[in-house]
């Protein structure tokens, strides 16, 4: 069932949301094998932007910044939307001169791709969803190539 305050695939906040208030994002976690494939098909896409991803410590799941809102609606088989509550993530205004990265809002995690300059503020929550479905459909057809 949709959440009301969910967009019209129950996957986005509604139209005029902020892309993340200043602490607070939803985090879309994937194995790190279709991750890698999304973040490449992302980066290949022409038009198609990327927020700021995570690593866990031992590289077996990333984790992509999207909207505040983007869980209520999440359902994308074998991922996970959780909210990050603000834990230690500021992302809004600009970004801080030289090489200095924010702490990643979960503990245990590195950034594979940084908040900053190369990156926008979160990743759009349906553009993601075409990426995973395109990643898990070549991880798929690569493994039956075998």
């Amino acid at each position: 069932m949709q959440n009301s305050d969910s967009g019209p695939n129950g996957s986005a906040p509604p139209g005029g949301a902020a892309p993340c208030d200043d602490e607070s994002c939803d985090l879309v976690t994937v194995p790190a094998r279709q991750g890698f494939e999304a973040v490449d098909i992302l980066r290949r896409g022409a038009g198609d932007t990327i927020g700021p991803v995570l690593h866990d410590g031992s590289c077996d799941t990333l984790g992509f910044l999207v909207p505040p809102g983007t869980a209520d609606g999440w359902d994308l088989p074998g991922s996970a939307c959780t909210q990050t509550s603000g834990r230690g993530l500021r992302l809004s205004g600009e970004p801080a001169p030289g090489p200095r990265v924010p702490e990643p809002p979960v503990e245990g995690t590195g950034w594979l791709l940084p908040p900053g300059r190369e990156t926008d503020p979160v990743t759009d929550p349906d553009v993601l969803r075409a990426a995973l479905g395109q990643a898990a459909r070549t991880i798929e057809a690569a493994d039956n190539c075998r």
